[in-house]
């Protein structure tokens, strides 16, 4: 491990730098809120003159348009940040804490201190969000930070490592590398660890983790369903779920992995989705490589596993309701909507991650409910329904990380709401004040009176009359 090198710093190994953000942490815990304010305010003011640089880094990754990096990448950094700079005064106050009457006397408050040295593991598919915005909430908390972006978008991963060096003063230190450096970093004893990926490697980092007892956030995914009941807008939840899937193409934890429509309106809305899905994303009635509008996957391993999804999928009896031009050379893949797809074919067992839409169908809500019961909690669940039952009954009857009702991915970008995944789909929340609360330590601290106090009366020699006195309060109280 010794020998891994930090970007930026070739003469000094991971276990150096290491040390040098313990030092880093224990100075940040006499740093006022104001430094804190200031650090952020410094980070807004890079993002907001470089905002150009980003765009050509995610592009050059994965041809991801211009817009749709300011849309997915730039603007949820910004607004994370700005939202901590608004309330971080209020959310680093104490909060005072009431008492019952046999605890009179005594004063009690929650305090909120850094956890220390902070490891953020962020993937590929928004390389720049799901990097920098943790990043926001580990230093609103008072936190030193070690950043490890994926190896899979090396122009965004070295663009994050010259921002480090541009805005920050040793507080963040930036990783490069593989598994394998991963795997090094995993062996330190850090005080947080914030993991964005895949279930399988959560696993991995949180039997890490275990051996040093350290706190994680896992954003994980799933099979996210889009329920679409007969009383839904179709052509609304048409435009929303297009959206929602085919942005990024469809490499985005929280899109639709699956939709479940009502028997008697599949054919219409597959009509409209259709129609949505080739507006948003081509011109004319095509989509192709020249759409200004339509990203890429990421590399050749993500194309290949998606053909063969495909293929798997349509050996097994599905059909081929929308696609286009694949064309693995550029990894550029069409949009694709299958129906009578398998339960066992892969793209109904695995999370997808990419443009691939499998559209099913039910006759009732029990169907439903026992359908997305069946998997493990997915990271969201999509309802689109203008029934107040019917959303009350998914609602009350499945698990989810986080469900959004007549829209899709848009409780992502929510500042007041938490974000993150259940069990197979995450462990913790984040963003805005829930991202600050998990990267703090939540001190609980009780100050008693001076002089007598009531929890003298049960000290030692047990007496007859403190059983006499004990007994009403273990009734009462």
């Amino acid at each position: 491990m010794t020998e891994t090198q930090v970007t930026g710093a070739p003469t000094l190994s991971i276990g150096s730098q290491f040390e040098e953000l313990k030092r880093k942490s224990v100075e940040l815990k006499k740093e006022t809120v104001a430094a804190r304010k200031a650090r952020l305010s410094k980070l807004l003011r890079w993002l907001m003159s470089n905002r150009q640089r980003v765009k050509e880094a995610v592009f050059a990754d994965f041809r991801k348009p211009a817009v749709e990096v300011d849309i997915s990448e730039v603007y949820p950094v910004i607004g994370e940040i700005k939202h901590a700079l608004k309330n971080l005064e209020r959310w680093s106050q104490s909060t005072n804490v009431d008492a019952p009457i046999n605890y009179l006397g005594t004063w009690s408050e929650i305090q909120y201190e850094p956890k220390g040295v902070c490891l953020i593991i962020s993937p590929w598919n928004f390389p720049f969000n799901l990097c920098v915005g943790p990043l926001v909430s580990c230093l609103a908390a008072g936190n030193v930070a070690l950043l490890k972006p994926s190896e899979a978008t090396p122009h965004t991963s070295r663009l994050i490592a010259e921002m480090v060096k541009e805005v920050f003063d040793g507080e963040v230190i930036v990783v490069e590398g593989d598994k394998d450096v991963a795997a090094a970093l995993l062996e330190l004893p850090f005080d947080h660890i914030f993991f964005t990926g895949s279930p399988s490697v959560g696993k991995i980092v949180m039997r890490a983790a275990a051996n040093h007892l350290t706190s994680v956030t896992l954003e994980l995914g799933g099979k996210s369903p889009a329920i679409i009941d007969r009383s839904a807008r179709l052509k609304e939840a048409a435009k929303r779920i297009a959206f929602g899937k085919f942005l990024n193409n469809g490499q985005t934890c929280i899109a639709p992995d699956y939709v479940l429509i009502h028997e008697d309106k599949k054919d219409e809305f597959i009509g409209y989705l259709k129609s949505e899905v080739t507006t948003m994303f081509g011109s004319g009635e095509t989509i192709t490589e020249e759409s200004d509008s339509y990203g890429r996957v990421v590399n050749e391993q993500h194309f290949g596993r998606l053909s063969e999804m495909l293929e798997d999928a349509i050996e097994r009896g599905a059909k081929l309701e929308y696609s286009g031009e694949i064309r693995q050379q550029s990894r550029f893949f069409h949009p694709v909507i299958l129906t009578g797809v398998s339960l066992d074919a892969k793209v109904m067992t695995e999370e997808i991650f990419g443009p691939i839409l499998p559209v099913l169908t039910f006759k009732d809500q029990e169907e439903v409910i026992e359908m997305v019961n069946s998997k493990p909690k997915p990271l969201a669940l999509y309802i689109f329904s203008t029934s107040r039952k019917f959303k009350d009954s998914i609602l009350s009857q499945t698990s989810s990380g986080t469900v959004c009702i007549n829209d899709c991915v848009t409780q992502f970008t929510h500042p007041y709401l938490p974000f993150g995944g259940v069990n197979n789909s995450g462990i913790g929340k984040s963003h805005g004040y829930h991202g600050f609360v998990a990267f703090s330590n939540e001190k609980p601290v009780l100050k008693q009176k001076r002089g007598f106090a009531l929890a003298y009366l049960f000290h030692p020699p047990f007496s007859k009359r403190m059983r006499t006195l004990l007994e009403p309060i273990i009734r009462w109280f």
